[in-house]
């Protein structure tokens, strides 16, 4: 089962992996490409492919827990989102406060 969670930290630090590894992860996680299907592109064993992802994730995973970019981006989001619905009911008081919320995650 596929954990969404690492669409979000490709784009964040893809840039880390191997062209191979990002091409791969890419076709799995944003492409949506099933592990045989990219065996069969790349022809290699469907074992590679998840080896090469497993390893993947494993960067991603480590490079998120150092930087936290990934994490302060869906904090950041959800300020947003909690301004929007200030601003749809004009609660200015709440609208800075969620905004200067927002400035400290930057």
């Amino acid at each position: 089962m596929k954990n969404l969670d690492f669409v979000l930290l490709l784009d964040c630090y893809g840039e880390l992996l191997t062209e191979r590894q990002k091409e791969l992860a890419e076709l799995y996680y944003n492409e949506d490409f099933s592990l045989s299907e990219i065996a069969q592109m790349h022809g290699i064993s469907r074992q590679a492919v998840r080896d090469s992802l497993r390893h993947s994730e494993q960067i991603l995973a480590q490079t998120e827990e150092k930087l936290g970019m990934a994490d302060r981006i869906r904090h950041m989001r959800a300020c947003l989102e909690q301004i929007l619905d200030s601003c749809r009911t004009q609660n200015l008081a709440k609208i800075t406060e969620l905004a200067e919320n927002a400035l400290h995650l930057l």
